[in-house]
């Protein structure tokens, strides 16, 4: 290139939203349609296999295992439908085992948000048999698993980049989750916490419009009244509010034994002398054996949750109810079988949250403690510790209650459960599985630090340039001459005006191959990749990856004159002092220096 050079590749301007978020939202709402229609037809097929299996109709209306006449038989349907699920994992896709979120997670951080179009449907088409065949779980599970694969499908077809894919599979598991439950708001908050690992417009919005299009659809199918109908609630005390806090953290120390029960049946079936395909059945047999004395852990069971917070069960029925349904549920998890966690863990935890309430209530009478009030908070918490999606627990027992008066304590109990779980727990029940297999799930999200800093607060003033009118053969001169200040591996070059012309490395200078007469100028093969003093941090370290250099030169927007140079030690000495002062301050705010300081008052 000649003198004329005056163009620079400086970093493009950051648009929090663009058309493309526009297309991937009309896409995403698109996939939300898909996966609330999925969620109908899962639903009837449960419906139907439950009543052809337990019942002997063949009908699509709601159907429950509940007062079926199989006597001693019904033991045996669980297992047959298990042996079902064994074959179709085997021969149809491992990766219809299990309830489906930690799939997910794995396919996000791991494959760049890519599932097998195979699961779109042999997920639930396995979920269907298993919970129609008296499975204690939820169908929740397998819709927002079959949601997430029916985005992340249609991300493959489209021309998609892996952040669109992952926005693309979000959507879809949560339009699954609000189709099933009707709560737009905490299925938002779910694909937060648990799939996209972030909180920008460029997903959230997608995500957003993908859960209100399910909802109402829902609506449609469905009406509007909330899934779990209760009687309306009383304001709470500060004394009720003290117990509902308590329930949850002990509702939190279940909800570490739950975690820890599950993978440890996991484990104990990896010892079986038998191939995993069988496992399924075996875990069915505990099914139908529990079944059998306890009819109501058979099944969905979205009508135990119901009659838990309203408060139409025996303290009896109660407790059978939540010692039963985690023995089966966990039993047939770790088997290994397809099926979702949520409303079992529901049940299980708005069971003991009630018994704890009636506990309290007569242990501390003038406290006012409200059982229904206490089986809400149990039922969030009990998700929150075990899968540390806490705002994701306490929006979904408020959205799927409309019990507003029951908002705080439920958030109370869901922190107090996620603080307890995070001492005692290191992983969840959505990542121990895939920690176990190297798997490094995202568990804190927070500002980028490059974000925050500016360019001009780090860059380096002391610079070293060469005129564009100087000879190759008069810099190699000052090169030789001049060894220390000639060490760097490129140096910016100025025109007359004193504008940044070009970069030019040293590997350039001392090719024999150039003419020592020829301007240095004439060096220059490209305009110089520069950025900006109101450039972020990050701004400069995409650029440098981008364009796989070391170094930049830092230009004045408004004169376009050089004013530095900002280097890849730069950006590391900028994390490196914010690393310092964090230890610092964390040291300072030690258990032992505030006795210190509290003695020396």
């Amino acid at each position: 290139m000649s003198d004329a050079i005056r163009s620079v590749a400086a970093p493009e301007p950051v648009q929090p939203v663009d058309r493309r978020v526009l297309w991937i939202t009309f896409i995403s709402v698109i996939i939300a349609a898909g996966a609330a229609v999925a969620a109908q037809i899962l639903m009837h097929l449960i419906w139907f296999i439950t009543g052809f299996c337990f019942h002997g109709t063949l009908s699509f209306h709601p159907q429950t295992p509940l007062d079926h006449n199989l006597g001693v038989w019904v033991i045996a349907i669980p297992a047959i439908g298990g042996v079902i699920v064994g074959v179709m994992a085997r021969y149809g896709s491992r990766a219809i085992r299990g309830h489906g979120i930690p799939e997910a997670m794995e396919r996000v951080i791991q494959d760049q948000s890519r599932i097998p179009p195979r699961l779109t449907f042999l997920k639930p088409l396995s979920s269907a048999i298993a919970i129609g065949t008296g499975g204690p779980f939820g169908a929740e599970g397998p819709i927002i698993a079959t949601g997430g694969a029916l985005g992340s499908l249609i991300g493959q077809l489209l021309r998609t980049t892996a952040p669109e894919r992952k926005t693309l599979l979000s959507a879809g598991a949560a339009a699954g989750m609000a189709a099933t439950f009707g709560s737009p708001v905490s299925a938002v908050l779910l694909a937060i916490e648990l799939l996209l690992f972030e909180f920008r417009p460029r997903s959230l919005v997608p995500v957003t419009m993908a859960c209100v299009t399910a909802t109402g659809i829902r609506w449609i199918f469905e009406g509007t009244d909330p899934v779990f109908l209760m009687p309306d609630l009383q304001r709470s005390g500060g004394e009720a509010l003290a117990v509902y806090v308590l329930i949850g953290g002990l509702v939190g120390l279940a909800s570490v034994f739950v975690t820890r029960l599950v993978y440890a049946i996991e484990d104990g079936f990896e010892r079986l002398p038998i191939h995993w395909m069988w496992w399924p059945s075996i875990g069915g047999l505990a099914v139908g054996l529990v079944g059998y004395f306890f009819p109501r852990t058979l099944g969905v069971g979205y009508y135990n949750i119901s009659d838990i917070v309203s408060g139409d069960l025996m303290l009896t029925a109660v407790a059978s109810l939540a010692l039963w349904k985690l023995v089966s549920w966990s039993i047939a998890l770790g088997s290994g079988t397809s099926g979702g966690t949520l409303a079992p863990l529901f049940t299980i935890g708005g069971a003991l949250g009630a018994l704890m309430g009636v506990a309290a209530d007569a242990l501390v009478p003038g406290a006012d403690v409200d059982p229904r009030i206490a089986a809400l908070v149990g039922m969030a918490a009990i998700f929150a510790g075990a899968s540390r999606a806490m705002l994701t627990s306490a929006v979904f027992a408020f959205e799927t209650t409309l019990q507003p008066l029951g908002l705080l304590p439920i958030l109370g109990g869901c922190a107090a459960s996620f603080l307890v779980s995070s001492l005692l727990m290191r992983n969840t029940i959505m990542t121990e599985k895939i920690a176990r297999r190297g798997v490094r799930v995202p568990s804190e999200y927070e500002a980028d630090f490059f974000e925050q800093v500016l360019v001009r607060e780090v860059v380096s003033r002391k610079l070293i340039t060469l005129r564009a009118d100087q000879t190759i053969g008069e810099v190699r001169q000052w090169m030789h001459s001049h060894t220390r200040e000639a060490s760097h591996q490129g140096y910016p070059v100025l025109d007359e005006l004193g504008v940044l012309h070009s970069v030019i490395t040293r590997k350039q200078i001392m090719d024999p191959a150039h003419d020592p007469r020829a301007a240095i100028a004439t060096l220059a093969t490209k305009p110089p990749v520069v950025v900006y003093q109101n450039n972020t941090l990050r701004d400069a370290a995409d650029h440098m990856v981008r364009h796989d250099i070391g170094r930049l030169p830092v230009i004045d927007r408004a004169t376009s004159k050089l004013v530095g140079i900002v280097t890849r030690s730069d950006l590391l000495s900028a994390h490196s002092k914010r690393l310092s002062e964090t230890n610092r301050a964390e040291r300072h705010l030690s258990w032992s220096s505030l006795f210190v300081r509290g003695k020396q008052k």
